[in-house]
């Protein structure tokens, strides 16, 4: 399991590797958003992942939290950037 575990530990920070260069130079504020949330799944899946390898169920609360503070922060983007003009009746 060990080896395995190893393995897929490296292919996601891989993964956090290239959203690094996504976030660096991202050609807009969406795609840079996007790395982001990348991020946070990614932490998540490296917590799990290592909560299994060492046997340590706490960190599998440390992974929740980290999924519930990515998912607020996608949502406070969104509603950020679609927001509708206000209007002015002069």
């Amino acid at each position: 399991m060990s080896e395995l575990a190893a393995a897929v530990a490296l292919f996601l920070l891989l993964n956090l590797a290239a959203a690094l260069v996504v976030v660096a130079r991202g050609p807009g504020a969406a795609d840079r958003m996007l790395a982001a949330l990348l991020f946070g799944t990614t932490g998540v899946a490296m917590l799990m992942l290592s909560a299994l390898a060492l046997a340590q169920p706490p960190i599998v609360d440390v992974a929740l939290v980290l999924a519930l503070l990515a998912a607020i922060a996608g949502i406070a983007f969104a509603r950020r950037s679609w927001r509708t003009p206000e209007r002015t009746d002069a």
